[in-house]
């Protein structure tokens, strides 16, 4: 029992100090970056008055990005923008910055009022952000960072009218995944600004008239106006606009429906949504998530583009990072699917960098022969084996426990060099996916990497965590019950018991199981009375006693550890109560006469006979503590096993033996 106690007491010691060695310190220092903008007319130039940064040591030097929305559906990029307001009016500008390589929280900036009294300036600046739409691409996502817990992110929505009339339509916003047990991210606002409603609580969606399969327009990444890609967009045309959404709704637990009117020939919108990571994706950071996005352009038809976006959850605002599809996984289908991951870099130097090297750590639980790179910037092919080559390529090698993939003779702009305005355009990625090895155990992976610019020191991402699901196991369990204290006791048991699919090493375990049980004993004893004229008087008894009983065991959690494969030791609580138990006593006494010169004789007019029956229901309930091994197929499949109980009131002791079986 002392064993027992403290075997508890070192795994809730153990699982508190993983808790709070993972919960990160909170910076409740708030830091402001006030708006300034100076009007001349419609032509409004944007200031903020930055804090200081909190550089990261080690990390390259911090700095800021931006993202500024204007009020009227455009926004920039640029750090101190100049815009033209099309009409007089009064506009609300916002910004977002971003603190890059610092510790911080980042600055909040209020919404400023900007006010235009007319309109000097016809042309637009140089400094609007247009829509990134080109050729036959109909609808375009971005935003304005990765966030962090509890922190904002701006997701802009920009589509176009590629038809040559005029169409209404409507736009999905799906989110939160349903493979996260805790939700994504709240929809805090939406600001449209051309006459889209918002439908509130839609009830269901609606039907479509007949498809035009003759409509279709091909939308490729590859079509942007921008070489470079801020977030990773998945896009596909489709016909079938109820199967989309039906599918979608599997896939996410809350949507947005914004329909529209009125849009001309080649005309473009954008929407502005402000989404706030929940606190609870904390243990999910270096998470992959994704947002779907489908754009019905015109209600006629069921042409729609889906395009899927995905974000990653981070730990801070650093470009050098590594994320996985994996932070949840199922064990039970997880050998059929392939877990993608993420390397971002940046190059942070005066100078740019001609060779990239990305060392990451890789667990041996995955097939690295499986290996497929999904996609790359710089956009470069897989070098050739054993062949030197005079182009742009990407090489990959192997060790036992790494990955190395190098960037080779690549031009990637330094974000310190002279003439380099656009920081993304300094950014790379490796995007690539495996598959986990035929013998993996149910145990969550860590991986990071190595970033070597040339022969600069390296610079080393967060960890990217995979992780399973607890899963549920169910397995059959029988066996028969000793009670070494009952003689001719039989007990006879059979039950379920639940747990999580396929432990790796330790974890609980609740059982629930009926037994029938029966008893049987006959004694035998006698009676000896003389009377006064020296006759003696035996009767013979001959008890016969049966009980029959059905016995319901719990046991609420138990701790289980696997050694191996093949072994496993184990403690806990059970519970006991008899909810059914029928007895029958009968007592017959048989007679006899011993007569001094006669000897005995036979007196059947004294015989007797007694009969008792009881029955009874939920008594007898009894707790106990147990101890046991089991060896066979521990975490999952058929083994046997034994277990001592001592229970705390008598019969005090039992030993189970049974075989059991989780699926």
């Amino acid at each position: 029992m002392k064993q027992l106690g403290i075997i508890f007491l070192v795994a809730f010691l153990f699982l508190e100090s993983n808790i709070f060695s993972q919960s990160p310190v909170v910076d409740t220092l708030k830091r402001e970056a006030p708006i300034f903008y100076n009007a001349n007319g419609n032509q409004v130039t944007f200031k903020a008055e930055m804090p200081p940064l909190n550089q990261i040591a080690g990390a390259p030097k911090a700095f800021y990005t931006y993202f500024w929305e204007y009020g009227d559906g455009t926004y920039s990029e640029k750090e101190n923008p100049t815009h033209n307001y099309k009409n007089t009016g009064e506009y609300t500008a916002r910004l977002w910055s971003t603190n890059n390589y610092d510790n911080g929280k980042p600055p909040e900036s209020r919404p400023k009022k900007v006010v235009v009294n007319k309109v000097t300036v016809d042309e637009a600046s140089a400094d609007d952000a247009k829509a990134p739409l080109v050729g036959e691409e109909d609808i375009y996502i971005k935003t304005n960072r990765d966030p962090l817990p509890n922190e904002e992110l701006v997701l802009v929505t920009t589509y176009k009218n590629l038809k040559n009339y005029e169409t209404g339509g409507k736009l999905y916003l799906f989110y939160n995944d349903q493979k996260f047990k805790e939700d994504n991210f709240i929809l805090e606002d939406t600001r449209i600004y051309n006459g889209e409603e918002i439908i509130e609580n839609p009830s269901g969606f609606a039907v479509l008239k007949k498809e035009d399969a003759t409509k279709t327009y091909l939308v490729s990444s590859d079509n942007l106006k921008s070489q470079y890609i801020p977030v990773v967009q998945d896009s596909t045309n489709r016909l079938v606009l109820p199967a989309t959404l039906e599918e979608s709704k599997k896939l996410y637990r809350n949507y947005q429906l914004i329909e529209f009117e009125n849009m001309q020939p080649g005309e473009e919108r954008t929407i502005f949504r402000t989404l706030k990571t929940t606190p609870e994706m904390l243990k999910d950071t270096s998470a992959i998530v994704t947002l779907r996005t489908i754009y019905v352009p015109d209600n006629n038809y069921g042409n729609h583009t889906v395009k899927d976006t995905e974000l990653e959850i981070v730990t801070s605002h650093d470009p050098n990072k590594m994320a996985t599809s994996g932070a949840v996984l199922n064990y039970r289908l997880v050998r059929f699917k392939r877990i993608k991951f993420k390397v971002r870099f940046q190059n942070n130097g005066e100078g740019p960098a001609n060779t990239i090297k990305l060392d990451v750590d890789t667990p041996e639980m995955f097939d690295k022969s499986t290996l497929e790179i999904i996609d790359t910037y710089p956009k470069v092919p897989i070098c050739p084996k054993g062949k030197e080559v005079n182009y742009s390529c990407i090489d990959t090698s192997f060790s036992k426990d790494k990955i190395l993939f190098t960037f080779k003779k690549i031009y990637l702009p330094g974000s310190n060099q002279k003439n380099v305005v656009e920081r993304d355009s300094t950014k790379g990625f490796v995007k690539y996916s495996m598959k986990f090895g035929k013998d993996f155990h149910k145990q969550k992976t860590r991986s990071r990497t190595a970033i070597y610019f040339d022969k600069n020191p390296p610079i080393y991402t967060n960890y990217a965590v995979t992780r399973f699901t607890p899963g549920l196991s169910i397995g059959a369990k029988a066996g028969y019950i000793f009670t070494p204290s009952l003689n001719n006791h039989r007990e006879y048991m059979a039950g379920i018991t639940l747990s999580p699919f396929k432990s790796y090493k330790g974890y609980l375990q609740a059982e629930f199981f009926i037994s029938a049980n029966s008893f049987d004993e006959l004694k035998n004893f006698e009676t000896i009375n003389i009377n006064d004229i020296g006759i003696e008087e035996i009767t013979r008894f001959t008890e016969k006693n049966k009980e029959n009983g059905i016995t319901a065991y719990l046991v609420p959690a138990s701790y289980r550890y696997n050694l191996n494969n093949f072994l496993a030791v184990g403690g806990g609580l059970q519970l006991k109560l008899d909810l059914q138990s029928k007895c029958l006593k009968q007592t017959s006494g048989e007679t006899y006469l011993i007569i001094p010169g006669v000897g005995e004789i036979r007196d059947e007019t004294n015989d007797t006979y007694q009969e008792t029956e009881c029955n009874s229901s939920f008594t007898n309930f009894q707790t106990g503590v147990f101890v046991g091994l089991n060896v066979g197929g521990v975490r999952i499949g058929p083994s046997v096993g034994v277990r001592y109980v001592q229970n705390f009131n008598a019969p005090t002791s039992q030993i189970q033996v049974y075989g059991i079986w989780k699926f």
